[in-house]
């Protein structure tokens, strides 16, 4: 991580909130460095999606209760670990959205229901498997449909050229 951080521009009255969507992959380490840097450099914020499907277990409740349980224990421990993160790298609390359902959906629920974000974030895959089923869906059907510019970082730029782009 690069120690080298600029100091923030002053905020306006409309600060912009640059939306991440949080995974567990290696590729998000990448765009999360890139959504704190293009929030210091504007005098913005960070902000972090992740949703928790639901369980397909329904044979018995009790079971299915317990495994989203944890599902969503996991998801807060994680959100929590990036939200340190990104408070030591722009010197802010990053706001945390934390849904339970089909990530596409809930993730354009937050959008549409969230006054002032102004980006999201995607961490891009650079495997022979493609970019990843969230920006397949957004970058394809679903293109247009959102009103904010979507930002997809290749998970495979190093800190330094992030620096460098932002």
């Amino acid at each position: 991580m690069s120690d080298n951080i600029t100091a923030p521009v002053a905020p306006s009255a409309e600060a912009r909130t640059f939306l991440l969507a949080v995974d567990t992959s290696d590729q998000l380490r990448a765009a999360l460095h890139f959504a704190c840097r293009r929030a210091v450099h504007t005098g913005g914020k960070v902000a972090l999606f992740h949703a928790v499907p639901p369980s397909d277990f329904h044979h018995f409740s009790t079971v299915a209760e317990l495994m989203d349980h944890e599902a969503k224990t996991e998801a807060e421990r994680l959100l929590q670990q990036l939200a340190a993160d990104v408070h030591q790298r722009t010197g802010k609390f990053p706001d945390l959205y934390l849904r339970q359902g089909d990530t596409l959906p809930e993730l354009q629920k937050v959008i549409r229901e969230t006054e002032g974000i102004s980006m999201l974030v995607l961490a891009a895959d650079p495997g022979p498997n493609g970019p990843g089923a969230l920006i397949a869906a957004i970058s394809g059907k679903l293109a247009g449909t959102l009103d904010i510019p979507v930002t997809v970082v290749p998970g495979d730029l190093s800190e330094d050229r992030i620096d460098a782009l932002t």
